[in-house]
Order: structure tokens, then C-alpha cells, then sequence
């Protein structure tokens, strides 16, 4: 009986409602609520403009005038979306590796270059492949973790350093990047690969071989291999692993190669062989080893006194952005613990750091948060930072070619650097070998005395 009274009255109130409002057909109701649709859709428009189409990019923008003795990008037919990158980091000519390599490898031949760092290889090989993916796109659906190029190298901060430059000069031309090092999530690193199908790939040994053996990564169908820091490589002892992910790509000669090294000993060189057909050899041997960019100085000093000069020469010099190499992870975290301690923005960079920390140390490192980063040479190797003043060899390294690699983290880009090296009782003899590969001779003079005070 209630429910019939609740109904009734839910009748009575319906009529009374209808008498009160007229009947509005469904045509009517679709219009009226199209037109208020448009209302607030005209409203929306007119609170927010519309923000005009990006203009299109044009090769007219990026003029650069023919040098006589200079290559420019424009003499070697890119697409217009690479030339478009190139025009927004502003590179004018080509370096002598670029302008040795460029023209076969986009030619498809197999390379072998040795260069030293900060001369542009890495751009001269992913220019190269970007323009190979582009002009010969793929006319079939492409399945997931099955890169067109891969990229290998030795260290974490290494492959993420090409990663970005991968997706700068490729940020116009819709390609995927993904980048597997060890150190960060396996399972971020697997979803990166499940989101889209991978163009170009960039990883470190022993991760690359993790994703190969779980199914996640098919190298049978790369186009293009690229070895970088060949030497580096061997001599971290990642030669039988490079062994294991060459055999899993498709044979030498339906595969284009590139190798990169900054020396040409007799074991690269046969590994080089054994890995390319017919490759073309280019070596750009500057006069000296280490840039002309680079002042060398070396610091005679008693192990006793070493921390006294390093504090002391930075607090007078008020030095914006320095990197300080240690030979050894217990020494740099001493190190940057002590200067920590006496209150100076710094932080360390080696293996024993987990990678997600050591990416944000060399984001606050770039931007100025800290400006002093005590280092390693494996996790130094991947340190590409523009604006480093000083580079400070707290200790010589053992191997001298490190010593070219650690001043090449200043000097860059066009811009000049200084190198400071501490030599004592211990490590001074190592100085000949260092002057002959560096191919330079170094000043060494003793610390004025106000720079050996005692650090308050």
C-alpha cells in the first residue's frame, strides 16, 4: 500500500511538473543542448586562445657559408628533420671525425675510427643512423624489444649520454630511444620497451645480455651495430660479453658496423676485423693528444699536504664547476666526505653509487646545485657536462690514457679549460708516461705557500 501511495504521489508530482514546464521534443532538446555545448565551447575558446600552428621548419633558417677546408652538415644531404636538430644545437662545420666518417657510413660501409673524446664521434654515428632510419622506413608492422640500431658501450653514464643525444638530434623524426644499463629498474627499463616498438637502442654489456636471455630483446634484425670506447671495453674485461650480443645480431655484411676507440692497439684491431668486412680506417691522430684547449699544470706536493692545496686552491680561485679524480672509490669518498665536512657543495660519482643517485648528482652538477663532483675514472668516463672549468687529478692515474680522457671533461665545445695534477712521492714518476701520451710537457712547479696553510 505505501508503495502504491509513493507512486501515486510520484505520478501527481510528475503531472504537476509537466503543467508547470512545456513539452520539449527530442529534436529540441538535441538542439538546445548543441547550441550550449557550442556556448561553452565558445566561451572555453575565447577565456584560452588557440595557440597558432608551430610554423614549419625550413632549411633557408640555417644558413652556414661555405669554408674552404671545413665540411659543413648541409654538404651531405640530410633530411630536413635531422638538419633541423642540427640547426638547434647550433652545429655549423663538422669536427674532423665527423667530416672523415660521415659520408661512407651513410653509405652503409663498415668504419673503424679512432678519436679521442669530445671531437663529436658520438654525433657523427647517430647522425648516420637517424638518417639511415628515416630515409628507409620500415613498410611492415614491427614487434616489440626488436631495435633497428644498437649501441653498446662500457659504462652507465656513457649510454645514457648518447641516449639524450639520440633523442636530440632524432626529436624531430618520431624514433624511439631506450636506453638498458645496469644500476636502474629492471622492470621500468621492460615497460620502456613494451611501449612502443624500439628504433634505437643503447646499453651496457651485461644489462643488454639480462634483457637478450629473458626474450625482452631481439637483436636479429639490427641494421646497424655501433661499438663505442672499444678500448675501454677491453680493458674492463667486456670483450667475451660483446662476443655473446654480436652473435645474436644478423651476420657481418647484412649488418653495417661501426667501431669507435680512442686507441688502435693490436687486440682492437683484431677484434675489429673479426667483427667488419672491407671497413673503412680512420684515424684522427692530432698533433698532441690532449686538446690545445686545456691548460696542464702539475703541482709538486708531500702526501701531507695534498687536501690542504686541493681546499685551498679552490677557495681562492672560487672555482664555479670542477670535477676531482681519484684513482679509487675508498679514496674519492673520503675525499668528498671531507670536503663535505669543511662545507663545500660536492658530491661523488663512482660505481658504489646507485644510478638513479648518481643521475640526480649530475643533474645538480649541471645546474649549479653543487659544483665540485669527486670521481672515478669508469664512472668520469661518462661525464659530459659544458661549462667545467677545472679538472684537478687529486691523484695521477696509473694508466696514462685516463689521464687524456679526465682533461677531456673541460675544454669543450670551443671553450678552454685548466688541469691541475698533484704529483708526489708516490705517483710522481708516472709523469714521462703521461707527457708522451698526452703528447705534451707539462709544467711542474711547487705551490706558493699561502695555497699549503692549514684548512680552518
Amino acid at each position: 500500500m505505501l508503495k502504491k501511495l509513493f507512486k501515486r504521489s510520484g505520478n501527481e508530482a510528475s503531472v504537476e511538473n509537466q503543467q508547470a514546464k512545456p513539452d520539449v521534443s527530442p529534436e529540441k532538446k538535441s538542439k538546445k543542448t548543441a547550441q550550449s555545448s557550442q556556448s561553452k565551447k565558445a566561451r572555453s575558446q575565447s577565456a584560452k586562445p588557440k595557440k597558432p600552428a608551430p610554423k614549419p621548419w625550413s632549411l633557408d633558417e640555417f644558413q652556414v657559408p661555405a669554408v674552404e677546408g671545413k665540411s659543413r652538415f648541409h654538404d651531405f644531404d640530410l633530411p630536413d628533420d635531422v638538419m633541423h636538430a642540427i640547426a638547434d644545437l647550433n652545429f655549423q662545420y663538422c669536427s674532423e671525425i665527423q667530416a672523415a666518417t660521415l659520408e661512407e657510413s651513410l653509405e652503409g660501409k663498415d668504419m673503424i675510427g679512432k678519436a679521442q673524446t669530445g671531437t663529436g664521434k658520438t654525433a657523427a654515428f647517430l647522425i648516420s643512423i637517424i638518417t639511415d632510419l628515416v630515409d628507409y622506413p620500415l613498410d611492415y608492422k614491427r614487434s616489440k624489444g626488436v631495435p633497428r640500431a644498437l649501441i653498446v658501450a662500457p659504462t652507465r653514464e656513457l649510454a645514457l649520454q648518447i641516449a639524450s643525444d639520440a633523442d636530440e638530434l632524432g626529436k624531430y623524426c618520431n624514433l624511439s630511444t631506450v636506453a638498458l644499463v645496469g644500476g636502474m629498474d629492471y622492470d621500468k627499463q621492460r615497460k620502456k620497451l613494451a611501449n612502443r616498438p624500439v628504433d634505437i637502442l643503447v646499453a651496457t654489456p651485461g644489462r643488454l645480455i639480462d634483457f637478450i636471455r629473458s626474450g625482452d630483446v631481439d637483436l636479429g634484425d639490427v641494421e646497424v651495430l655501433v661499438l663505442d670506447e672499444a678500448d675501454r671495453m677491453l680493458s674492463m674485461g667486456f670483450i667475451p660479453d660483446v662476443r655473446t650480443i654480436i652473435r645474436h645480431t644478423p651476420r657481418k655484411g647484412d649488418r653495417q658496423t661501426l667501431l669507435y676507440s680512442a686507441t688502435f692497439t693490436d687486440d682492437i684491431m683484431n677484434l675489429a676485423r673479426q667483427w667488419t668486412v672491407d671497413a673503412k680506417v680512420v684515424e684522427i691522430a692530432p698533433e698532441k693528444k690532449s686538446t690545445d684547449s686545456v691548460k696542464q699544470l702539475v703541482y709538486l706536493v708531500s702526501r701531507e699536504d695534498k687536501y690542504k692545496l686541493l681546499r685551498n686552491f679552490m677557495q681562492l680561485n672560487q672555482l664555479e664547476r670542477v670535477i676531482v679524480f681519484g684513482n679509487r672509490r675508498d679514496e674519492t669518498r673520503r675525499l668528498a666526505e671531507r670536503l663535505q665536512k669543511d662545507g663545500l657543495a660536492a658530491a661523488l660519482m663512482s660505481g658504489e653509487i646507485a644510478q638513479q643517485k648518481r643521475l640526480r648528482t649530475l643533474e645538480e652538477f649541471r645546474t649549479g646545485k653543487i659544483n665540485i663532483l669527486v670521481a672515478t675514472d669508469v664512472a668520469g668516463r661518462g661525464i659530459h657536462v659544458d661549462g667545467v672549468s677545472h679538472v684537478i687529478n687529486y691523484a695521477l692515474p696509473e694508466d696514462p690514457d685516463d689521464y687524456v680522457h679526465r682533461i677531456g671533461r673541460t675544454g669543450r665545445a670551443g671553450s678552454t679549460g685548466t688541469s691541475i695534477s698533484f704529483a708526489t712521492e708516490d705517483d710522481a714518476f708516472l709523469i714521462p708516461d703521461i707527457e708522451a701520451e698526452a703528447g705534451v710537457k707539462m709544467e711542474c712547479v711547487y705551490p706558493d705557500p699561502n695555497l699549503l696553510e692549514a684548512v680552518e
